[in-house]
């Protein structure tokens, strides 16, 4: 339990000084907040096998930034590690600011070893839960911590308010050094090998060897209510999340309010963030908090469950906690039935502003592809891509590309449509489209409104794909299983109050539909946030151009942005 009290009564302390803070609401004005990450290597054991890990401050995860709605943020970054280093602000919309965004090549050049850069943005029209992480390499398996925004001084939650507040952060180890993972796979044209092990909270649990140092435990009180928020911090795993006895109710997701609702179990996709509210109203006891993955296509996952302890305050250690019922690992229709639930607040004061013009169409096909690779195990290397376009990391970053007016770093010609329609998701196609490699991204007119639709397919495999686009949050009009019908079901949409997130899951074998208003000028990358894929190619950006007026257009570069 030692490693449980030192978190909550930290989260004890926060919970008072917001509240101290509240008294003073009349008076309270826009806070600036000041963190230093220092990137650095330290020793780690886990399932008795120490290694080095970089680290923010020696921490893992990392450390918790907390900000209210309005804030500005100051995080300077200092990189004592051997790899370069960038942090992404995963969630925050950083208008007109791409330089904060942090996405390595796409907004800014690496941090160097002995280097410092510091991200300054502004917290605006946002609150509740989202993350930072490493967006260069593999480096966010170890570096990525929770950002939780409170609302403004004086201004509830649109729920019960909790006792108390957890940040739940599940992640995923490996024995051996993660970049050298990659870069091996790399060499051998193959996928890497899968995780060693879950974490919740940097910790595996007690399921497995050595660990009962790290197991995470939370303390609660009979008849009270508390506050998770779950983050998915995994580098290629959907994860399930349960705690044996006990409901969650969902209020939240990717720091927008939901309309809530109940389940005994979430999905949560790589990148996204749910804050669920569970009450402590059970036989008091010990209960395991656990999270596996979620895979169903034909595909080798890590499938051992992580747990954590939901302990009843006076109850012994020695009382053998009960574990939940997850849902199988391939169960589809759960998939499909909890994202169904997710919807939009929607109330005057939340209110879900789906665009109902839509100025560009854009379907995108996602495929895997080999191509050759003399030097590779089985002479292919394999890609993934976009509309049969496999994206390539330029040298300069893009947004300084942009700003600058660098030219002949980027071509602004990514196809709306794939050049070729087939049976997206019929037979598995196994021959190769003639995949394309460049580095080329979409421009799109400020302020007008796009709707995208992202089409999974079985070229090779079919599989989940959780994207994430930077820069904006998108509303999730529509999803189904099998080929997007551009006749017939766009008249299925929800337009009155589908979810408003950041990171979306394309369902296997089938599509998603997004809309979107592109209100912040600037270049913003879009992934798939299975480090995995994006690392084969699936990916790019969109350029969004400066508008009239004169806060419309990107502000300046800081003096400091690291040099390219």
């Amino acid at each position: 339990m030692a490693a449980g009290m030192g978190f909550r009564s930290h989260k004890s302390l926060l919970t008072i000084l917001f509240g101290f803070l509240g008294l003073f609401s009349f008076t309270v004005e826009a806070a600036t907040k000041k963190y230093q990450f220092d990137i650095q290597v330290k020793n780690v054991s886990r399932l008795c096998h120490a290694k080095p890990i970089v680290t923010v401050n020696g921490r893992f995860p990392g450390p918790t930034i907390y900000v209210r709605e309005g804030d500005r943020v100051l995080v300077n970054v200092t990189n004592h590690a051997k790899y370069n280093m960038t942090i992404h602000w995963h969630g925050i919309k950083q208008y007109r600011n791409g330089w904060a965004d942090g996405p390595a090549y796409i907004t800014q050049c690496p941090i160097q070893t002995g280097n410092s850069y510091t991200y300054d943005f502004n917290v605006t029209g946002q609150r509740g839960t989202l993350w930072w992480h490493a967006h260069i390499f593999w480096l966010r398996a170890t570096v990525y911590g929770a950002i939780v925004i409170m609302p403004k001084p004086g201004t509830p939650f649109p729920f019960p308010q909790p006792a108390r507040e957890f940040e739940i952060l599940l992640g995923e180890w490996w024995h051996k050094d993660v970049e050298e993972i990659e870069t091996q796979g790399n060499q051998m044209g193959l996928p890497p090998n899968m995780s060693d092990a879950h974490t919740i909270n940097g910790k595996p649990g007690p399921l497995f060897p050595c660990s009962e140092k790290h197991t995470f435990a939370m303390e609660v009180e009979q008849g009270k209510t508390y506050l998770l928020r779950i983050i998915n911090a995994a580098l290629d795993d959907e994860l399930f999340f349960a705690i044996g006895g006990h409901n969650l109710t969902v209020v939240e997701v990717d720091a927008v309010y939901t309309k809530p609702f109940t389940t005994q179990t979430i999905l949560i996709a790589p990148g996204q963030t749910t804050n669920v509210l569970v009450k402590a109203n059970q036989v008091a006891g010990r209960y395991f908090m656990a999270t596996r993955t979620f895979m169903d296509a034909p595909i080798p996952v890590d499938s051992k469950a992580a747990t954590a302890i939901f302990q009843y305050k006076g109850i012994p250690n020695t009382v053998l906690p009960s574990l939940p019922s997850l849902p199988a690992a391939n169960d589809t229709r759960f998939a499909l039935s909890y994202n169904k639930k997710l919807r939009s607040l929607n109330t005057p004061q939340y209110p879900a502003n789906v665009p109902l013009k839509v100025d560009r169409n854009l379907f995108y096909t996602i495929g895997l592809a080999k191509n050759s690779c003399p030097t590779c195990v089985n002479g292919t290397r394999l890609l993934a891509s976009l509309n049969n376009v496999s994206f390539v990391m330029p040298q300069t970053a893009l947004l300084q590309a942009h700003y600058f007016n660098i030219k002949g770093v980027y071509r602004t010609d990514f196809p709306d449509k794939p050049l070729t329609a087939f049976n997206y998701t019929g037979a598995p196609l196994t021959a190769n489209l003639g995949t394309s490699v460049g580095t080329r991204i979409s421009k799109v007119p400020f302020n007008s409104t796009v709707e995208l639709v992202l089409q999974d397919t079985n070229l090779l495999t079919v599989e989940s794909h959780p994207f994430h686009l930077h820069g904006y949050n998108f509303f999730v009009v529509g999803t189904g299983i099998g080929n997007f019908d551009p006749a017939k079901d766009p008249a299925k949409y929800n337009l009155v109050d589908p979810i408003e997130r950041n990171t979306v899951g394309v369902p296997t074998g089938g599509w998603t539909a997004i809309r979107f208003r592109a209100d912040n000028p600037g270049v913003w990358f879009m992934h798939c946030h299975l480090e995995l894929h994006t690392g084969w190619g699936l990916k790019t950006a969109f350029l969004v151009e400066d508008g009239p007026g004169q806060d419309q257009s990107v502000v300046p570069p800081p003096k400091d942005l690291p040099a390219c």
